[in-house]
């Protein structure tokens, strides 16, 4: 299984294409192909057929994933994009800013 370094919730900023320096939360990770779904990201229009519970059908605006690379930690205390590393603290593994050297 892979690991990432962002994780659901995480505050991100897209370095690249066409939605460059837009910020958002991440919403999902799909691990198999390296893909995160961010928060008013890569809007993509879907056209959807009437069904049961959308009987009007129409076109329906949705987030599409993008790729793991093309986005980059926040850090808190910047407000910049940002590395991730890991730190062992009491212990415990955390993530940490390469940027500020805060405990994310």
């Amino acid at each position: 299984m892979k690991k990432f370094k962002i994780k659901t919730g995480d505050q991100v900023v897209v370095l690249t294409g066409k939605d460059k320096g837009k910020e958002g939360k991440v919403l999902k990770i799909y691990k198999d192909k390296d893909r995160v779904v961010v928060e008013k990201v890569n809007m993509v229009k879907k056209h959807v057929k009437p069904s049961a519970e959308n009987p009007q059908g129409g076109i329906e605006e949705k987030e599409a994933p993008i790729h793991i690379s093309n986005v980059a930690l926040v850090d808190k205390k910047t407000g910049k994009p940002t590395r991730v590393g890991y730190q062992v603290k009491d212990g415990k593994k955390v993530r940490i800013s390469k940027k500020s050297g805060e405990v994310i």
